[in-house]
């Protein structure tokens, strides 16, 4: 107890390579035909209970929606008022237990991910998610395991956060949890963003309610599998599968609300805005809001650009798991002197890309997470055929026979402000706008303006003077920005993430600012020989 704690230094988690033959190869692949053949029952965690009920809902891969994994087991109201009892009733413990005691259990479970469950992890984000191993490994692994041990690090960094003290004054910090329970609502396409969105506040000592996606449930459930093997008690946090309307009805009427913790839709999160809005007067405390939602990325090309790298850049950062990243570029400028080189290079590495299911390590492209956004993708793309100022490079069909696969498709369009340049489509649909060199400060404008969102954005220039002028005019238009690279793949502790207008609040997950949204600082100063006269002075 009395003792200045120094936690084991963060690292990145090294990215395996899953080559033929190797033995996370082999273990991987023989995880995944036991996660295959396997029909589990996914239990609600709510205190100390693994909670069944009548609701069983069906959960199936992506890109083979006739097999079944398992089975769901949906609640209602009643399950939520229990979760938040459940969180309520384990508050008074976890804040007072000891910040090292907390720490351990994360920085075990980041050690689990990356050892024991490596790849049993793996295998469900992939089979749930329709992730290749490496967008798999890179997410369900390295970033969770990272956000684990960069939050422990920014935890420590926060409580040494402490102010001066004047002569005869001891002047001290001390960061309180929020008074309350803290909601998290996870996303379908992270993992990492599922463990990570319920652990940063629960580490800093808040206990928690986390309702995930419906089509991610199958891999929240390891990572809570994960935590629970760690050593969090019961009821820190309390893992429900609820229809969102149930939720919300219930969470954002109670006066012991103290915060959300969000990553999904701008519509959504601003109703959960307004929501807390019209309940504020019944909370006893001000709720934090924290919300990543999206965006209508950019890549933005100079014409002094290399070529080779943009191509790059532009295929993967459109393309990888499907365009279904909330950083994904979708819209690109590019400049007429080299626009048809990038144009022709692009199709070609979409051509090349094989497509089907993730259990086949030789497909780049797997399914979309489910029918509803296969539905919404393909009409985005037949309302873009139609339009006659969209021209079709490539793709463009999509087929839900036996999985919800849509081919990688490429426009060109002559209207910058197209539908596909303006709308979050949330797929593997890019659409690329090719403007007169002469016109680069118009195009600046042009990015700046299309899009509502502000999440990441890349420059690529070889001309320094361009990219300051670029870099200065988009100063708002993404929180991410990236130079020379793609607009995808934020590393923990090397590229804090989030965006500003409608793409969220940009505290940025994985980063102190994070941490801090979820600590209610108290202020303690101590007179250790207090005045005993009440004149000054002057008098």
């Amino acid at each position: 107890m009395n003792a200045l704690s120094v936690n084991p230094a963060p690292e990145n988690e090294p990215i395996l390579g899953y080559l033929a033959g190797t033995s996370e190869r082999l273990r991987l692949e023989a995880e995944l035909a036991h996660q295959r053949s396997s029909t589990v029952e996914v239990p609600m965690y709510i205190g100390s209970e693994r909670v069944l009920t009548q609701d069983r809902r069906r959960m199936s891969p992506p890109h083979d929606h006739q097999h079944t994994l398992g089975y769901a087991h949906f609640g209602n109201t009643a399950h939520v008022q229990a979760a938040i009892q459940a969180a309520l009733a384990a508050k008074s413990n976890w804040e007072n237990l000891p910040w090292e005691h907390r720490a351990a259990i994360f920085l075990k479970a980041a050690d689990l991910i990356s050892t024991k469950y490596r790849a049993r992890i793996l295998a469900a984000t992939m089979l749930a998610q329709s992730k290749n191993i490496f967008q798999g490994e890179i997410d369900a692994v390295c970033e969770l395991a990272d956000f684990l041990r960069f939050n422990v690090h920014y935890l420590r960094e926060i409580y040494s956060m402490q102010p001066v003290s004047s002569p005869l004054i001891w002047n001290r910090v001390e960061y309180r949890p929020l008074e309350g329970f803290v909601f998290a609502i996870t996303p379908f396409n992270f993992t990492a963003i599922a463990g990570n969105l319920p652990a940063s506040p629960v580490l800093m000592g808040n206990t928690c309610v986390w309702k995930p996606a419906d089509s991610q449930i199958f891999s929240a459930q390891v990572v809570m599998e994960i935590f629970l093997e760690a050593g969090l008690p019961p009821g820190v946090i309390n893992l429900i599968y609820v229809d969102g309307p149930a939720a919300g009805d219930v969470i954002f009427k109670q006066p012991d609300f103290a915060g959300v913790h969000f990553t999904g839709s701008t519509a959504v999160f601003q109703h959960i805005w307004k929501s807390i809005g019209e309940n504020i007067r019944c909370y006893k405390s001000y709720p934090r809001i924290v919300g990543e939602t999206g965006g209508k990325d950019f890549v933005l090309v100079h014409n002094s650009a290399d070529v080779a790298g943009a191509i790059t850049a532009i295929t993967r950062g459109a393309f990888e798991f499907q365009g279904q990243k909330c950083s994904a570029a979708s819209r690109v400028y590019l400049p007429e002197s080299i626009a048809q080189s990038i144009i022709e290079g692009v199709k070609k590495d979409v051509e090349s890309m094989s497509v089907g299911k993730t259990e086949d390590f030789s497909n780049f492209i797997n399914a979309v997470i489910d029918e509803r956004a296969f539905d919404k993708i393909m009409n985005y793309i037949e309302k873009a055929k139609n339009d006659p100022q969209l021209t079709l490079i490539c793709g463009g069909e999509g087929s839900k026979e036996s999985g919800y696969f849509v081919k990688p498709t490429v426009f060109v369009t002559q209207n910058p402000r197209s539908l596909t340049m303006c709308e979050e489509i949330f797929g593997p649909v890019l659409t690329i706008y090719v403007y007169p060199d002469n016109e680069w400060e118009k195009t600046l404008e042009l990015v700046n303006t299309t899009s509502p969102y502000a999440l990441t954005g890349a420059i690529w220039s070889q001309d320094r003077y361009a990219m300051q002028q670029a870099m200065t005019a988009l100063t708002h238009a993404a929180g991410n920005l990236y130079l020379n690279d793609k607009p995808t793949g934020a590393v923990v502790g090397q590229q804090p993430f989030g965006g500003g207008r409608a793409s969220g609040t940009n505290d940025k997950a994985g980063s102190l600012f994070n941490l801090l949204r979820w600590v209610s600082p108290r202020t303690i100063k101590e007179n250790f020989v207090p005045p005993t006269n009440y004149r000054y002075g002057y008098q």
